[in-house]
């Protein structure tokens, strides 16, 4: 085996992207630090992380003040110093890109949140930052909610890389595959060289943990309290043996076969919430070739250090996860109210960073005129 738990990863065929990005993390050789010796071969972003990256100390500062004294507004101030960020990562994962035929070396930026019900402003805004960002190697951030589905269908149809993200359910799920499918179509019927749209779908796992948990705890049995912490590696596996079925069929295997890739299942929010559990828990435990793991730097650290990878931990595990969620919801817990619950939340959590992250600009802007 390789010689440290993230090489492992990797060899295994799990792609391993930082979710963070900021300036500072670009100019000061962080990012590129992780890249040689953390094995990371991507990075994901969200309003949550820029909102942060602006928050603290003074990359942003000088153009900032450039901004300010172009009279620019509070909206393309955020859509100019985003960019800004996703372009410079990504001609840093420039060589991943080309090394592994566009599969990693990907960047990507999520569509303003308040979009998530709009169609198609998603679809107008998707072409504006990968317009903006002019990098093949950018991924424009969807969410699946049932609007956002149309939304995929067309950028994929345009030729647009996509990272479908906010997925909690598998019947979710698997509307997501049917809309990149009907992407590449449309995309395959336009002239388009399938082979140049990569896409993955972002399935959250830690989120679904902790609220099922806490139901669990109210209810209190010791059947309940058996079953903590495990709904979100059930659920996560059961959309791996889906990916494996829906790209085995017939009408996938004649995109792949002129050209096109698979959607990759990639585990979003694999930071573990419980200090009662292990770190490296959504780590170890959904380790599987084909797909990616998106890791805050502590989990990723903590993979690192003393991340146990004992090979494929999903397939074959199918049978044991329905049994998880048939328990739950045989303790009344339904898994379909609660990730509909959890995409709701996911969506106004986004919203909330979204205009922390416009009040802290609009704070710099004016500090600056």
């Amino acid at each position: 085996m390789s010689s440290t738990p993230t090489a492992q990863l990797s060899a295994l065929g799990v792609s391993i992207w930082l979710d963070d990005l900021s300036r500072d993390r670009i100019n000061s050789g962080a990012l590129a630090s992780l890249i040689e010796n953390r094995d990371v071969v991507g990075v994901t972003t969200n309003p949550t992380i820029f909102a942060a990256a602006l928050a603290t100390g003074t990359t942003y500062d000088a153009q900032v003040r450039d901004l300010a004294a172009a009279g620019v507004d509070v909206t393309d101030a955020v859509f100019e110093i985003t960019t800004d960020d996703v372009a410079s990562a990504c001609d840093i994962f420039a060589p991943i890109y080309a090394s592994t035929a566009g599969q990693d070396g990907r960047v990507s930026i999520e569509v303003e949140p308040g979009l998530a019900h709009d169609a198609a402003g998603t679809i107008e805004q998707a072409r504006q930052l990968w317009a903006k960002v002019d990098r093949p190697n950018a991924m424009i951030k969807i969410p699946a909610t049932r609007e956002g589905l149309e939304a995929i269908t067309e950028t994929i149809g345009a030729g647009i890389s996509v990272n479908v993200t906010l997925i909690f359910s598998l019947e979710r799920y698997r509307e997501v595959i049917e809309a990149y499918l009907a992407g590449l179509e449309k995309a395959r019927d336009a002239g388009i060289d399938l082979a140049t749209i990569h896409s993955v779908a972002s399935f959250f796992v830690s989120r679904v943990d902790t609220e099922i948990d806490k139901r669990l705890t109210a209810i209190g049995s010791p059947e309940a309290l058996a079953l903590k912490s495990k709904a979100g590696i059930a659920n996560a596996r059961l959309a791996y043996e889906l990916f494996e079925q829906e790209f085995a069929s017939a009408r996938a295997q004649e995109l792949i076969s002129a050209g096109a890739n698979v959607q990759r299942p990639l585990w979003a929010s694999t930071g573990v919430k419980d200090p009662a559990l292990p770190d490296t828990l959504y780590v170890t435990e959904l380790a599987v070739g084909s797909t990616v793991n998106t890791m805050p730097e502590k989990t990723l650290e903590a993979t690192f250090d003393h991340g146990v990878i004992a090979g494929d931990a999903v397939t074959g595990s199918y049978d044991g996860a329905r049994e998880v969620l048939a328990a739950l919801e045989g303790l009344g817990i339904s898994i379909a109210e609660v990730t509909a619950l959890l995409e709701k939340e996911g969506v106004e959590k986004f919203i909330v960073s979204w205009n922390e992250l416009l009040d802290t600009v609009t704070a710099a802007l004016e500090a600056a005129r």
